[in-house]
This record gives structure tokens, sequence and C-alpha cells, in this order.
């Protein structure tokens, strides 16, 4: 990317509907989603395409969403949340307000390398696909730093996932996915689940309507600061898994 690329999209307005847009939910990510934003736009200004950055701020105590104002990025809106809606409450927002052909969501902690927005771009438009996403799972993978327990408590609710809900992708919960944006209204008009497992749903309904699903094997780093707590969040996602489950059989997904 050059700076002058950098420089025009950052303070000239896009003059025409973006072809991409980057959607970042952030709960007080303020330590961290400055490098993300800069990764992000270095490879976004690469590609030489339109786009536009959209931060939704979920409800952040830390000052996150005045930070990125602070910026002055003619082509970013934060979106400011009342409350702490959940992750995936923050993300249907963002994806609601978006207005790209292609319509990414990136984690704020930039765990996943943004020079994968290019391939997996290429791989939405050259493959016919309806949803690309990152994955620390398959040949080619790799996801460093992450300890001993959270590798076990992840692979065994990918088997869990494989077996109750029929998903035959191998990693739904990278926060780094690409959809178009006929996918992406769809799948997110539908979603129910607010929380961190919210793309187990909208992968579930994604392979319920038959679109096409690709997986890019990324390098992912699990990045310092994570406000995740392994143990909980597992125990959130089967249940989830459960909500899933009942929706579908009772009916609630009759439209995939």
């Amino acid at each position: 990317m050059s700076y002058e690329s950098y420089a025009r999209w950052s303070t000239t307005p896009l003059e025409t509907d973006p072809q991409l847009s980057i959607v970042i939910p952030a709960f007080n990510e303020s330590e961290r989603i400055v490098p993300t934003i800069a990764a992000l736009a270095s490879s976004a200004c690469a590609l030489g395409v339109a786009w536009e950055l959209i931060v939704v701020d979920d409800g952040s105590q830390d000052g996150t969403a005045d930070l990125v104002e602070s910026f002055g990025l003619v082509n970013a809106r934060v979106l400011r949340a009342e409350s702490n809606g959940g992750k995936g409450s923050a993300v249907r927002s963002g994806v609601g307000a978006a207005r790209g052909d292609a319509i990414l969501f990136a984690d704020a902690d930039g765990s996943t390398p943004a020079a994968a927005l290019a391939t997996m771009l290429e791989q939405l438009g050259r493959g016919g696909e309806d949803v690309v996403i990152a994955s620390r799972a398959g040949e080619g993978a790799v996801a460093a730093n992450r300890n001993p327990m959270r590798r076990l408590m992840t692979f065994g609710l990918r088997v869990v996932v494989r077996h109750i809900l029929g998903i035959r992708v191998r990693d739904t919960q990278c926060g780094f996915k690409l959809f178009t944006r006929d996918a992406a209204r769809r799948l997110f008009s539908a979603q129910t689940i607010e929380g961190f497992s919210f793309d187990l749903e909208i992968l579930f309904l994604a392979s319920r309507a038959r679109m096409r699903v690709a997986e890019v094997p990324v390098h992912w780093v699990d990045a310092p600061g994570s406000k995740v707590d392994p143990a909980r969040e597992a125990r959130k996602f089967l249940r989830d898994l459960v909500t899933i489950r009942r929706n579908a059989m009772r009916g609630d997904y009759a439209w995939a």
C-alpha cells in the first residue's frame, strides 16, 4: 500500500458506494483496536477497491469510540450501542449499516492477519461462494500461542458441532468472515443469538440455505489481552448450540 492511497481514503469521501465494508465489533478495545485498524486499512487500500470501515462500539467504557472518531477518517463510521448487547448484536448492527458489495467482520484484537483479506476476496469473486471464512483448522493453517487446554476444548467443540448441527466447516469461531451483501443481509436478518457464538448460528443458517461456504487457512496468533474465559465461553457455546437445534426443530429457521 502506498501512503498516497491511504491518505486519499482517509481524507476524501467515496464518490460511489463501496465495494467492500469492514465491520469491527468492539467492547473496551482501546488498547488493541488501533493496530487492527491500521493493518486492515493497509490491506484494504492495497486492493484498489472503494471501501468503508464501520466500528461498532458495544457499550465500551474505556473510550474506544472516542478514540476511533479522533482519527478523523472520513470513510469510517462509529456506531455506538447504548449498552453492551453482545458481539453478535454488534456485528448485526454493523452488517445492517454496511453498503459494500462484500462485507467482512473482523475481531478488534487483530489475531487474524489482515493480509488474508486479499485471498478471501479473490475466493469470493472467483469461486462464486456466498461466504468465505478464515480458518485455524485444515492444511496450512497455524494457530499460535494457544494454550493446550484451549486447544483441547476447541477440538471437542468442533466435534460436537459437526455431529449435532451437521456443519461441515472446520472452524466456526474464527473472527474474520467475509460475505456477499445478499448473503449477509439474509443470514443476519434471521440471527437470534447475540453473544459470543453468534457465528455458529450464522454458519448453520448458511448450511441450511445451501449457501456456498469456503474456508481459507490462516496463520492466526492468539493476541494478548483477551477478555475471553475459555471455560465460561465453552458453556455458553454449548447452551447456544442447544438453542440453535431447538430453533431448527420448531421451525424458526423455516426460510432456510
